[in-house]
């Protein structure tokens, strides 16, 4: 029997958009017949990390984490209800951006799961990023004349929670195609409440790096940037808007950009999944062959 992938994302009781990333890309993989069964499995919704893989019938299964950044959640929720022997976040030898997978048996099934690193630290969400700007603004060629700033949650209490954000835009700024490219953060410094400080540009593309649309990218970035008022309904800004006399593109969560599936993808296919065929398909149908292969990291 051919391989099953898991997808693993955090999911809410209140929050009906908060899965449905996971449920979109899983079903553009199912189409693919890359995998025996595609399942996508949560901690705060049916089917849960406890139980996916009893309901998987392959012996050998790629779990990949629909999550952000490396952290509570990745090195030690997932692996824990997944049941993994002798999981240790070392077995990633990452410093919080370099993890890629490590093959581990399952206590009480037999099975054989390839634990990858989260989708959001991979090399290939920088193209995401940069997809989403193009969809947001209705233009492929967005870049010049144009400031991007990618934003995240950013805490204290998880030291990986920046560095995502940050990595991505090192990466964007490394490339030149925006005349500028700044991380911010809704809890730390530099701070997304004070977009307008930091940017020079008339046109500013802002990009959440969250896997799902809720709370956070709905009402309280929109709100900190000053798209809208506090008290507006959830998504009532204009795009653009303007804000201190420059016009703001804000994308919504890069984790809803379709092209996520390939990233996906690529973190089963570094793991060692024989997905090239699917991931070229999947890279056809969005038009965007150039993007989303990062290839392996470390």
């Amino acid at each position: 029997m051919d391989p099953a992938l898991v997808l693993a994302a955090h999911g809410s009781h209140k929050n009906p958009d908060s899965a449905r990333p996971a449920f979109d890309h899983a079903a553009t993989i199912r189409e693919t017949n890359a995998f025996s069964t595609v399942r996508e499995a949560f901690w705060k919704e049916e089917p849960s990390f406890r139980e996916a893989l009893r309901t998987v019938a392959a012996d050998e299964v790629y779990v990949v984490p629909l999550f952000v950044s490396e952290g509570y959640f990745t090195e030690q929720v997932i692996p824990r209800e997944l049941r993994l022997e002798g999981w240790d976040p070392g077995a990633w030898n990452s410093d919080g951006l370099q993890a890629t997978a490590a093959t581990f048996g399952v206590r009480d099934t037999g099975q054989q799961v390839h634990y990858c690193g989260p989708v959001g630290t991979h090399d290939a969400m920088t193209d995401v990023i940069v997809r989403r700007a193009e969809t947001v603004t209705g233009d492929p060629a967005v870049g010049p004349d144009t400031a991007l700033a990618v934003v995240g949650h950013g805490t204290d209490r998880n030291e990986h929670s920046a560095m995502a954000i940050e990595y991505h835009a090192d990466r964007l700024r490394e490339r030149g195609r925006f005349d500028e490219v700044h991380a911010l953060f809704m809890d730390e410094e530099p701070e997304v409440d004070d977009l307008t400080d930091y940017v020079e540009s008339d046109d500013v593309v802002l990009v959440p790096l969250f896997v799902a649309d809720g709370y956070h990218t709905q009402e309280d970035i929109p709100v900190d940037v000053g798209l809208v008022e506090h008290g507006a309904p959830p998504g009532a800004y204009e795009v653009p808007a303007t804000v201190d006399g420059h016009r703001v593109w804000y994308a919504g969560a890069v984790g809803t950009e379709p092209l996520v599936a390939a990233v996906i993808l690529q973190r089963a296919a570094d793991a060692g999944a024989d997905v090239a065929g699917a991931l070229g398909a999947i890279r056809a149908d969005l038009g965007a062959t150039a993007v989303a292969d990062g290839g392996p990291q470390g």
